[in-house]
């Protein structure tokens, strides 16, 4: 699994967050755009390109795209 894939399938799921905040240390949660809707759309993207289910819980316990990443591996 690629940081930057990671990253880039993250971001495409932000409408009006510029493509440069999003790196494997943003505190995804601190990001303006973020809510609920936005952890839906993460939770099935993740199952869509990795196969992967990940838990409101996983998200809650990751305060960085690179923690979020590192759950998904560690599920694959």
């Amino acid at each position: 699994m690629d940081i930057e894939e990671f990253i880039q399938l993250f971001a495409e799921q932000f409408d009006e967050t510029d493509i440069s905040e999003f790196k494997p240390e943003t505190e995804f949660r601190e990001l303006e755009e973020w809510d609920s809707m936005v952890a839906l759309m993460i939770i099935a993207m993740v199952d869509e390109e990795y196969s992967v289910k990940v838990s409101g819980d996983d998200i809650r316990n990751s305060t960085t795209i690179k923690d979020l990443m590192d759950v998904v591996a560690s599920k694959k």
